[in-house]
Protein backbone atom coordinates (compact mmCIF):
# COMPACT_ATOMS: atom_id res chain seq x y z
CA UNK A 1 0.00 0.00 0.00
CA UNK A 2 1.35 3.24 -0.83
CA UNK A 3 2.31 6.04 1.42
CA UNK A 4 -1.12 7.87 0.58
CA UNK A 5 -3.84 4.99 0.41
CA UNK A 6 -5.47 4.49 2.96
CA UNK A 7 -7.48 2.01 4.40
CA UNK A 8 -11.36 2.10 4.35
CA UNK A 9 -12.73 3.86 7.52
CA UNK A 10 -15.91 2.17 9.37
CA UNK A 11 -19.03 3.99 10.05
CA UNK A 12 -18.12 4.39 13.87
CA UNK A 13 -14.57 5.88 12.77
CA UNK A 14 -16.52 8.15 10.16
CA UNK A 15 -18.64 9.27 13.77
CA UNK A 16 -16.00 10.01 15.51
CA UNK A 17 -14.11 11.62 13.02
CA UNK A 18 -17.48 13.94 12.06
CA UNK A 19 -17.74 15.12 15.49
CA UNK A 20 -14.09 16.09 15.69
CA UNK A 21 -14.35 18.47 13.08
CA UNK A 22 -17.96 19.32 14.66
CA UNK A 23 -16.27 20.35 18.02
CA UNK A 24 -13.96 22.52 16.01
CA UNK A 25 -16.41 24.22 13.94
CA UNK A 26 -18.82 24.73 17.11
CA UNK A 27 -16.05 26.21 18.66
CA UNK A 28 -14.92 28.97 16.18
CA UNK A 29 -18.08 31.34 16.31
CA UNK A 30 -17.42 31.46 19.86
CA UNK A 31 -14.55 33.44 19.40
CA UNK A 32 -16.42 36.16 17.37
CA UNK A 33 -19.47 36.07 19.01
CA UNK A 34 -18.46 35.82 22.70
CA UNK A 35 -15.50 39.20 22.24
CA UNK A 36 -18.84 41.09 20.62
CA UNK A 37 -20.57 40.73 23.68
CA UNK A 38 -17.83 41.79 25.79
CA UNK A 39 -16.68 44.29 23.73
CA UNK A 40 -17.65 47.24 26.18
CA UNK A 41 -16.21 45.23 29.26
CA UNK A 42 -13.33 44.74 27.14
CA UNK A 43 -12.70 48.51 26.24
CA UNK A 44 -13.64 49.04 30.07
CA UNK A 45 -10.59 46.90 31.68
CA UNK A 46 -8.04 47.14 29.06
CA UNK A 47 -8.56 50.25 27.13
CA UNK A 48 -7.79 51.43 23.54
CA UNK A 49 -8.32 53.28 20.87
CA UNK A 50 -11.35 52.73 18.56
CA UNK A 51 -9.22 51.37 15.87
CA UNK A 52 -7.58 48.70 18.21
CA UNK A 53 -10.96 47.75 19.50
CA UNK A 54 -11.99 47.65 16.21
CA UNK A 55 -8.88 45.01 15.78
CA UNK A 56 -10.63 42.50 18.69
CA UNK A 57 -12.24 41.21 16.38
CA UNK A 58 -10.78 41.98 12.73
CA UNK A 59 -7.43 40.65 14.04
CA UNK A 60 -8.89 37.05 14.08
CA UNK A 61 -11.07 37.23 11.01
CA UNK A 62 -7.78 39.07 9.01
CA UNK A 63 -5.28 35.95 10.19
CA UNK A 64 -8.38 33.32 9.51
CA UNK A 65 -9.38 34.42 5.95
CA UNK A 66 -6.53 35.15 4.83
CA UNK A 67 -3.88 31.56 6.04
CA UNK A 68 -7.11 29.64 5.08
CA UNK A 69 -5.75 29.31 1.34
CA UNK A 70 -2.05 28.70 2.38
CA UNK A 71 -3.77 25.93 4.94
CA UNK A 72 -5.66 24.17 2.67
CA UNK A 73 -2.20 23.85 0.67
CA UNK A 74 -0.18 22.86 3.48
CA UNK A 75 -2.93 20.23 4.32
CA UNK A 76 -2.74 18.22 1.22
CA UNK A 77 0.68 18.58 0.82
CA UNK A 78 1.76 17.59 4.51
CA UNK A 79 -1.22 15.65 5.70
CA UNK A 80 -4.43 17.01 6.72
CA UNK A 81 -4.52 15.01 10.10
CA UNK A 82 -0.98 16.86 10.90
CA UNK A 83 -2.44 19.71 9.80
CA UNK A 84 -6.26 19.63 11.71
CA UNK A 85 -4.32 18.45 14.95
CA UNK A 86 -1.71 21.29 14.96
CA UNK A 87 -4.13 23.65 13.95
CA UNK A 88 -6.60 22.96 16.94
CA UNK A 89 -3.69 22.88 19.29
CA UNK A 90 -2.81 25.98 18.96
CA UNK A 91 -5.86 27.49 18.83
CA UNK A 92 -6.45 26.05 21.93
CA UNK A 93 -3.10 27.83 23.50
CA UNK A 94 -3.87 30.73 22.40
CA UNK A 95 -7.77 30.87 23.37
CA UNK A 96 -6.45 30.46 27.03
CA UNK A 97 -3.76 33.52 26.47
CA UNK A 98 -6.74 35.95 25.79
CA UNK A 99 -7.73 35.44 29.35
CA UNK A 100 -5.07 36.52 30.71
CA UNK A 101 -3.96 39.25 28.48
CA UNK A 102 -3.08 42.37 30.44
CA UNK A 103 -3.39 45.02 27.69
CA UNK A 104 -5.27 45.80 24.16
CA UNK A 105 -1.85 45.72 22.28
CA UNK A 106 -1.24 41.49 23.61
CA UNK A 107 -4.87 40.95 23.11
CA UNK A 108 -5.16 41.79 19.64
CA UNK A 109 -1.85 40.37 19.02
CA UNK A 110 -3.65 36.69 20.51
CA UNK A 111 -6.23 37.49 18.41
CA UNK A 112 -3.97 37.18 15.54
CA UNK A 113 -2.53 33.78 16.80
CA UNK A 114 -5.56 32.45 17.35
CA UNK A 115 -6.98 32.79 13.91
CA UNK A 116 -3.73 31.27 12.83
CA UNK A 117 -4.74 28.43 14.54
CA UNK A 118 -7.86 28.20 13.67
CA UNK A 119 -7.44 28.26 9.74
CA UNK A 120 -5.07 25.02 9.92
CA UNK A 121 -7.82 23.50 11.87
CA UNK A 122 -10.61 24.57 9.90
CA UNK A 123 -9.37 23.61 6.25
CA UNK A 124 -7.57 20.00 8.10
CA UNK A 125 -10.47 19.53 9.24
CA UNK A 126 -13.07 19.89 6.35
CA UNK A 127 -10.46 18.50 3.99
CA UNK A 128 -10.46 15.48 5.82
CA UNK A 129 -14.32 14.81 5.71
CA UNK A 130 -14.12 15.10 2.00
CA UNK A 131 -11.42 11.98 1.91
CA UNK A 132 -14.15 10.01 4.38
CA UNK A 133 -17.34 10.74 2.60
CA UNK A 134 -18.53 10.45 -0.64
CA UNK A 135 -21.48 11.69 -2.75
CA UNK A 136 -24.77 12.70 -1.08
CA UNK A 137 -23.33 11.25 2.50
CA UNK A 138 -20.39 14.13 2.11
CA UNK A 139 -23.07 16.79 1.39
CA UNK A 140 -25.03 15.94 4.18
CA UNK A 141 -21.83 15.63 6.58
CA UNK A 142 -20.99 19.05 5.86
CA UNK A 143 -24.56 20.41 6.13
CA UNK A 144 -23.95 18.76 9.90
CA UNK A 145 -20.69 20.84 10.17
CA UNK A 146 -22.90 24.01 9.17
CA UNK A 147 -25.45 23.40 12.05
CA UNK A 148 -22.13 23.07 14.29
CA UNK A 149 -21.13 26.29 13.79
CA UNK A 150 -25.14 26.88 14.20
CA UNK A 151 -24.85 25.93 17.96
CA UNK A 152 -21.53 28.24 18.44
CA UNK A 153 -23.38 31.18 16.54
CA UNK A 154 -27.03 30.45 18.24
CA UNK A 155 -25.82 29.74 22.24
CA UNK A 156 -22.43 31.70 21.96
CA UNK A 157 -24.22 35.57 22.72
CA UNK A 158 -25.87 34.04 25.64
CA UNK A 159 -23.08 31.65 26.70
CA UNK A 160 -21.05 34.57 26.92
CA UNK A 161 -23.29 36.64 28.46
CA UNK A 162 -24.06 34.52 31.14
CA UNK A 163 -20.12 33.97 31.95
CA UNK A 164 -19.34 37.86 31.54
CA UNK A 165 -22.08 38.34 34.17
CA UNK A 166 -20.80 35.56 36.67
CA UNK A 167 -17.06 35.46 36.15
CA UNK A 168 -16.12 38.53 34.45
CA UNK A 169 -15.19 38.43 30.16
CA UNK A 170 -12.28 36.41 30.38
CA UNK A 171 -14.36 33.41 31.26
CA UNK A 172 -15.49 33.53 27.55
CA UNK A 173 -12.74 31.69 26.30
CA UNK A 174 -13.29 29.06 28.35
CA UNK A 175 -15.72 27.13 26.70
CA UNK A 176 -13.99 27.73 23.50
CA UNK A 177 -11.05 25.75 24.69
CA UNK A 178 -12.72 22.47 25.97
CA UNK A 179 -14.36 22.32 22.91
CA UNK A 180 -11.03 22.50 21.23
CA UNK A 181 -9.27 20.22 23.28
CA UNK A 182 -12.39 17.83 22.97
CA UNK A 183 -11.95 18.32 19.39
CA UNK A 184 -8.26 17.32 19.73
CA UNK A 185 -8.62 14.21 21.19
CA UNK A 186 -11.13 12.58 18.86
CA UNK A 187 -9.31 13.91 15.87
CA UNK A 188 -5.70 12.57 17.67
CA UNK A 189 -7.70 9.11 17.90
CA UNK A 190 -9.57 8.36 15.19
CA UNK A 191 -8.79 11.11 12.11
CA UNK A 192 -6.29 8.93 10.00
CA UNK A 193 -3.61 10.64 7.30
CA UNK A 194 -4.40 11.97 4.25
CA UNK A 195 -2.83 13.83 1.68
CA UNK A 196 -2.61 14.83 -2.32
CA UNK A 197 -0.01 12.83 -3.61
CA UNK A 198 0.50 15.79 -6.51
CA UNK A 199 1.07 18.39 -3.90
CA UNK A 200 3.97 20.38 -4.25
CA UNK A 201 4.35 22.11 -0.91
CA UNK A 202 2.91 25.99 -0.15
CA UNK A 203 3.14 28.49 -2.16
CA UNK A 204 4.77 31.37 -0.32
CA UNK A 205 5.35 34.22 -2.54
CA UNK A 206 1.17 33.72 -2.97
CA UNK A 207 0.66 33.12 0.85
CA UNK A 208 2.88 36.49 1.64
CA UNK A 209 1.90 38.46 -1.26
CA UNK A 210 -2.08 37.63 -0.24
CA UNK A 211 -2.15 37.85 3.36
CA UNK A 212 -0.27 41.23 3.09
CA UNK A 213 -2.71 42.74 0.80
CA UNK A 214 -5.67 41.74 3.02
CA UNK A 215 -3.95 43.41 5.83
CA UNK A 216 -2.94 46.68 4.44
CA UNK A 217 -6.23 46.99 3.23
CA UNK A 218 -8.21 46.23 6.36
CA UNK A 219 -5.95 48.71 8.12
CA UNK A 220 -6.23 50.93 5.69
CA UNK A 221 -10.65 50.49 5.91
CA UNK A 222 -10.27 50.47 9.40
CA UNK A 223 -7.89 54.01 9.80
CA UNK A 224 -10.26 55.98 7.13
CA UNK A 225 -12.79 57.50 9.63
CA UNK A 226 -10.79 58.27 12.09
CA UNK A 227 -8.05 60.42 10.10
CA UNK A 228 -9.94 60.94 6.82
CA UNK A 229 -9.97 59.15 3.15
CA UNK A 230 -7.19 61.67 2.10
CA UNK A 231 -4.93 61.01 4.68
CA UNK A 232 -1.56 59.96 2.75
CA UNK A 233 -0.99 57.01 5.14
CA UNK A 234 -4.60 55.93 4.15
CA UNK A 235 -4.01 56.03 0.52
CA UNK A 236 -0.65 54.57 0.53
CA UNK A 237 -2.36 51.85 2.18
CA UNK A 238 -4.99 51.52 -0.34
CA UNK A 239 -2.53 51.65 -3.06
CA UNK A 240 -0.56 49.05 -1.62
CA UNK A 241 -2.98 46.33 -1.07
CA UNK A 242 -4.12 46.97 -4.44
CA UNK A 243 -0.67 46.63 -5.76
CA UNK A 244 -0.21 43.20 -3.57
CA UNK A 245 -3.28 41.78 -5.09
CA UNK A 246 -2.09 42.45 -8.32
CA UNK A 247 1.48 41.12 -7.57
CA UNK A 248 -0.61 37.72 -5.87
CA UNK A 249 -2.48 37.21 -9.82
CA UNK A 250 0.65 37.07 -11.28
CA UNK A 251 2.42 35.07 -9.40
CA UNK A 252 -0.72 32.41 -9.50
CA UNK A 253 -0.63 32.34 -12.91
CA UNK A 254 3.51 31.28 -13.20
CA UNK A 255 3.79 29.06 -10.28
CA UNK A 256 3.89 25.56 -10.95
CA UNK A 257 1.68 24.47 -7.88
CA UNK A 258 -0.44 27.85 -7.80
CA UNK A 259 -2.13 28.21 -3.85
CA UNK A 260 -5.16 29.60 -6.04
CA UNK A 261 -5.65 27.84 -9.32
CA UNK A 262 -7.31 30.60 -11.33
CA UNK A 263 -8.67 28.14 -14.15
CA UNK A 264 -11.08 27.05 -11.27
CA UNK A 265 -12.61 30.59 -11.92
CA UNK A 266 -13.41 29.25 -15.79
CA UNK A 267 -16.28 27.40 -14.40
CA UNK A 268 -19.47 29.50 -13.56
CA UNK A 269 -20.34 27.62 -10.86
CA UNK A 270 -17.38 27.89 -9.32
CA UNK A 271 -17.95 31.72 -9.59
CA UNK A 272 -21.10 31.65 -8.28
CA UNK A 273 -20.22 29.50 -5.33
CA UNK A 274 -17.90 32.16 -4.06
CA UNK A 275 -19.69 34.64 -4.58
CA UNK A 276 -22.50 32.63 -2.18
CA UNK A 277 -19.56 32.87 -0.13
CA UNK A 278 -19.43 36.04 0.35
CA UNK A 279 -23.26 36.54 0.98
CA UNK A 280 -23.41 35.61 4.58
CA UNK A 281 -20.53 38.38 5.08
CA UNK A 282 -22.93 41.22 4.83
CA UNK A 283 -26.28 39.29 5.18
CA UNK A 284 -25.97 37.78 8.35
CA UNK A 285 -22.11 38.03 10.08
CA UNK A 286 -21.96 41.89 10.41
CA UNK A 287 -24.95 41.54 12.28
CA UNK A 288 -23.43 39.48 14.79
CA UNK A 289 -20.61 41.53 15.79
CA UNK A 290 -22.80 45.36 15.59
CA UNK A 291 -26.00 44.20 17.45
CA UNK A 292 -24.55 43.10 20.75
CA UNK A 293 -22.43 46.50 20.59
CA UNK A 294 -25.60 48.45 19.67
CA UNK A 295 -27.48 46.32 22.50
CA UNK A 296 -24.59 47.09 25.37
CA UNK A 297 -23.39 49.86 24.53
CA UNK A 298 -26.26 52.02 23.17
CA UNK A 299 -29.17 50.66 24.17
CA UNK A 300 -27.73 49.99 27.77
CA UNK A 301 -28.74 46.01 28.17
CA UNK A 302 -26.82 43.95 30.19
CA UNK A 303 -24.69 40.99 28.03
CA UNK A 304 -26.92 38.39 29.56
CA UNK A 305 -30.50 40.30 27.63
CA UNK A 306 -28.30 40.74 24.45
CA UNK A 307 -27.12 37.51 24.46
CA UNK A 308 -30.99 36.27 24.73
CA UNK A 309 -31.58 38.56 21.34
CA UNK A 310 -28.84 37.00 19.25
CA UNK A 311 -30.63 33.62 20.09
CA UNK A 312 -33.19 35.16 17.95
CA UNK A 313 -30.69 35.87 15.09
CA UNK A 314 -28.64 32.47 15.25
CA UNK A 315 -31.18 29.62 16.45
CA UNK A 316 -32.39 28.62 13.10
CA UNK A 317 -28.69 27.55 12.20
CA UNK A 318 -29.24 25.12 14.23
CA UNK A 319 -31.56 22.66 12.41
CA UNK A 320 -32.15 24.72 9.19
CA UNK A 321 -28.61 23.92 7.77
CA UNK A 322 -29.59 20.27 8.14
CA UNK A 323 -32.89 20.97 6.27
CA UNK A 324 -31.55 22.47 3.57
CA UNK A 325 -29.36 19.33 2.81
CA UNK A 326 -32.47 17.15 2.88
CA UNK A 327 -34.22 19.90 0.39
CA UNK A 328 -31.42 18.68 -2.10
CA UNK A 329 -33.87 15.80 -3.14
CA UNK A 330 -36.35 17.95 -3.96
CA UNK A 331 -35.04 20.95 -5.00
CA UNK A 332 -31.86 22.74 -6.83
CA UNK A 333 -28.99 24.02 -4.29
CA UNK A 334 -29.25 27.57 -6.50
CA UNK A 335 -32.73 27.31 -5.79
CA UNK A 336 -32.68 26.92 -1.98
CA UNK A 337 -29.73 29.09 -1.52
CA UNK A 338 -31.16 32.02 -3.63
CA UNK A 339 -34.46 31.81 -1.83
CA UNK A 340 -32.65 32.09 1.41
CA UNK A 341 -30.73 35.05 0.57
CA UNK A 342 -34.05 36.24 -0.54
CA UNK A 343 -35.62 35.96 2.99
CA UNK A 344 -32.87 37.30 4.61
CA UNK A 345 -32.81 40.54 2.60
CA UNK A 346 -36.54 40.55 3.48
CA UNK A 347 -35.50 40.64 7.23
CA UNK A 348 -32.96 42.88 6.52
CA UNK A 349 -35.35 45.35 5.63
CA UNK A 350 -37.82 44.79 8.02
CA UNK A 351 -35.29 45.14 10.81
CA UNK A 352 -34.23 48.60 9.60
CA UNK A 353 -37.63 49.89 10.47
CA UNK A 354 -37.09 49.70 14.31
CA UNK A 355 -35.06 52.92 16.23
CA UNK A 356 -33.02 52.01 19.42
CA UNK A 357 -35.67 52.58 21.50
CA UNK A 358 -38.13 49.82 20.07
CA UNK A 359 -39.38 46.91 22.49
CA UNK A 360 -36.86 44.25 22.23
CA UNK A 361 -39.64 41.78 21.87
CA UNK A 362 -40.57 43.75 18.66
CA UNK A 363 -37.00 42.48 17.25
CA UNK A 364 -37.56 39.23 17.33
CA UNK A 365 -39.68 38.84 14.15
CA UNK A 366 -37.41 40.30 11.86
CA UNK A 367 -33.70 38.63 13.63
CA UNK A 368 -35.57 35.29 13.00
CA UNK A 369 -36.03 36.07 9.23
CA UNK A 370 -32.61 37.17 8.85
CA UNK A 371 -31.64 33.92 10.94
CA UNK A 372 -33.77 31.49 8.62
CA UNK A 373 -33.03 33.47 5.38
CA UNK A 374 -29.09 32.53 5.81
CA UNK A 375 -29.91 29.35 7.21
CA UNK A 376 -30.63 27.64 4.27
CA UNK A 377 -27.18 28.22 2.06
CA UNK A 378 -25.18 27.84 5.19
CA UNK A 379 -25.26 23.84 5.29
CA UNK A 380 -24.94 23.40 1.35
CA UNK A 381 -21.99 25.73 0.74
CA UNK A 382 -18.74 23.87 1.82
CA UNK A 383 -20.33 20.54 0.10
CA UNK A 384 -20.61 22.69 -3.48
CA UNK A 385 -17.23 23.92 -3.07
CA UNK A 386 -15.23 20.70 -2.64
CA UNK A 387 -17.96 19.04 -5.24
CA UNK A 388 -16.77 21.18 -8.53
CA UNK A 389 -13.00 20.04 -7.97
CA UNK A 390 -11.22 17.16 -8.27
CA UNK A 391 -11.47 14.79 -4.71
CA UNK A 392 -7.32 15.19 -3.89
CA UNK A 393 -7.90 18.70 -4.41
CA UNK A 394 -10.00 18.98 -1.52
CA UNK A 395 -7.76 21.06 0.61
CA UNK A 396 -7.51 23.79 -1.75
CA UNK A 397 -11.35 24.16 -2.69
CA UNK A 398 -11.65 24.46 0.77
CA UNK A 399 -9.10 26.67 1.11
CA UNK A 400 -10.34 28.77 -2.02
CA UNK A 401 -14.22 28.99 -0.92
CA UNK A 402 -13.29 29.14 3.50
CA UNK A 403 -11.10 31.94 2.30
CA UNK A 404 -13.65 33.88 0.29
CA UNK A 405 -16.32 33.01 3.09
CA UNK A 406 -13.99 34.40 6.36
CA UNK A 407 -11.60 37.01 4.07
CA UNK A 408 -14.84 38.31 3.29
CA UNK A 409 -16.44 38.65 6.52
CA UNK A 410 -13.19 40.44 7.44
CA UNK A 411 -13.43 42.87 4.62
CA UNK A 412 -16.83 43.04 5.04
CA UNK A 413 -16.98 44.13 8.79
CA UNK A 414 -13.96 46.23 8.43
CA UNK A 415 -15.67 47.80 5.26
CA UNK A 416 -19.25 48.03 7.04
CA UNK A 417 -18.01 49.53 10.26
CA UNK A 418 -16.16 52.41 7.98
CA UNK A 419 -19.79 52.82 6.39
CA UNK A 420 -21.35 53.29 9.72
CA UNK A 421 -19.46 55.75 11.06
CA UNK A 422 -19.85 58.00 8.10
CA UNK A 423 -23.32 57.24 8.00
CA UNK A 424 -23.17 58.49 12.05
CA UNK A 425 -20.94 61.49 11.07
CA UNK A 426 -23.02 62.46 8.56
CA UNK A 427 -26.37 62.33 10.83
CA UNK A 428 -24.81 64.25 13.41
CA UNK A 429 -23.56 67.19 10.65
CA UNK A 430 -22.77 70.51 12.18
CA UNK A 431 -24.40 70.18 15.30
CA UNK A 432 -20.82 67.93 16.84
CA UNK A 433 -18.66 70.35 15.11
CA UNK A 434 -14.96 69.07 14.32
CA UNK A 435 -15.07 66.45 16.55
CA UNK A 436 -18.04 64.50 14.53
CA UNK A 437 -15.74 62.11 13.35
CA UNK A 438 -14.28 61.19 17.06
CA UNK A 439 -17.55 60.78 18.32
CA UNK A 440 -19.16 58.36 15.53
CA UNK A 441 -16.19 56.36 16.02
CA UNK A 442 -16.80 55.75 19.68
CA UNK A 443 -20.39 55.26 19.06
CA UNK A 444 -19.37 52.02 16.45
CA UNK A 445 -17.63 50.74 19.41
CA UNK A 446 -20.35 50.52 21.64
CA UNK A 447 -19.03 53.54 23.60
CA UNK A 448 -21.89 56.28 24.13
CA UNK A 449 -20.19 57.77 27.10
CA UNK A 450 -16.70 58.81 25.61
CA UNK A 451 -18.92 59.66 22.11
CA UNK A 452 -20.57 62.38 24.41
CA UNK A 453 -17.44 63.53 25.91
CA UNK A 454 -16.38 64.26 22.37
CA UNK A 455 -19.51 66.51 21.39
CA UNK A 456 -20.39 68.10 25.08
CA UNK A 457 -22.79 70.77 23.07
CA UNK A 458 -24.79 67.73 21.89
CA UNK A 459 -27.31 65.71 24.38
CA UNK A 460 -27.32 61.78 24.58
CA UNK A 461 -30.69 61.54 22.67
CA UNK A 462 -28.94 63.40 19.56
CA UNK A 463 -26.35 60.91 19.25
CA UNK A 464 -28.46 58.04 19.85
CA UNK A 465 -31.13 59.30 17.25
CA UNK A 466 -28.11 60.11 14.58
CA UNK A 467 -26.78 56.27 15.49
CA UNK A 468 -30.61 55.03 14.72
CA UNK A 469 -30.82 56.72 11.51
CA UNK A 470 -26.98 55.46 10.32
CA UNK A 471 -27.89 52.11 11.63
CA UNK A 472 -31.18 52.25 9.44
CA UNK A 473 -29.67 53.15 6.43
CA UNK A 474 -26.82 50.35 6.62
CA UNK A 475 -29.36 47.94 6.76
CA UNK A 476 -31.25 49.27 3.33
CA UNK A 477 -27.32 49.22 1.88
CA UNK A 478 -27.27 45.55 3.15
CA UNK A 479 -30.79 44.45 1.64
CA UNK A 480 -29.84 45.66 -1.59
CA UNK A 481 -26.22 44.11 -2.17
CA UNK A 482 -28.43 41.01 -0.33
CA UNK A 483 -30.64 40.70 -2.97
CA UNK A 484 -28.33 41.15 -5.97
CA UNK A 485 -26.66 38.54 -4.89
CA UNK A 486 -29.57 36.71 -4.76
CA UNK A 487 -29.97 36.90 -8.24
CA UNK A 488 -26.33 36.52 -8.90
CA UNK A 489 -26.54 33.03 -7.65
CA UNK A 490 -29.99 32.15 -9.43
CA UNK A 491 -27.80 32.99 -12.37
CA UNK A 492 -24.81 30.54 -11.86
CA UNK A 493 -25.95 27.98 -9.96
CA UNK A 494 -29.41 27.32 -11.37
CA UNK A 495 -28.70 26.30 -15.17
CA UNK A 496 -28.75 22.50 -14.41
CA UNK A 497 -29.58 20.17 -11.32
CA UNK A 498 -26.63 19.98 -8.92
CA UNK A 499 -24.89 16.27 -8.48
CA UNK A 500 -24.86 16.29 -11.98
CA UNK A 501 -23.28 18.89 -13.37
CA UNK A 502 -20.96 19.87 -10.48
CA UNK A 503 -19.53 16.32 -11.24
CA UNK A 504 -19.40 16.93 -14.78
CA UNK A 505 -17.28 20.33 -14.04
CA UNK A 506 -14.88 17.90 -11.33
CA UNK A 507 -14.74 15.53 -13.97
CA UNK A 508 -13.50 17.86 -16.59
CA UNK A 509 -11.25 19.64 -14.63
CA UNK A 510 -9.45 16.61 -13.43
CA UNK A 511 -9.07 15.45 -17.15
CA UNK A 512 -7.81 19.06 -17.83
CA UNK A 513 -5.38 18.39 -15.45
CA UNK A 514 -4.32 15.02 -16.32
CA UNK A 515 -3.45 16.07 -19.68
CA UNK A 516 -1.49 18.78 -18.23
CA UNK A 517 0.69 15.99 -16.07
CA UNK A 518 1.37 13.49 -19.24
CA UNK A 519 1.92 16.95 -21.18
CA UNK A 520 5.09 17.73 -18.69
CA UNK A 521 6.10 14.20 -18.02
Amino acid sequence: MSPTEIKVASATEKFFVLVAVCCAAAAMPLTFTGPAVALPAISRTLGGSPIALNWVTNAFMLTFGSCLMAAGALADSFGRRRIFLTGVACFAVFSAGLALAGNIVWFDLLRALQGLGAAAAFSGGMASLAQEFEGTARMRAFSIVGSSFGVGLAFGPIASGLMIDAFGWPSIFVLVVALALLAFGLGACFLRESRDPDAAGLDWPGALSFTLALTLFTYGVLRAPETGWSDPLVIALLVGAALLFLAFGIIERIVKRPMLDLSLFRYPRFVGVQLLAAAPAYAFVVLLILLPVRFVGIEGMSEIAAGRMMVALSAPLLVLPIVAGLLTRWFSPATICGTGLLISAAGLFWLSHFATSAAPSALIGPLLTIGVGISLPWGLMDGLAVSVVPKERAGMATGIFSTTRVAGEGVALAVVSAILSAFIQSNLGTSAGEHASAAAQRLVTGNLSAAASNVPAIGHDVLIQGYTNAFSALLWLLTAITVMTAVVVFSFLGRASSSTVVTEDAEQLQEEEEALRASNA
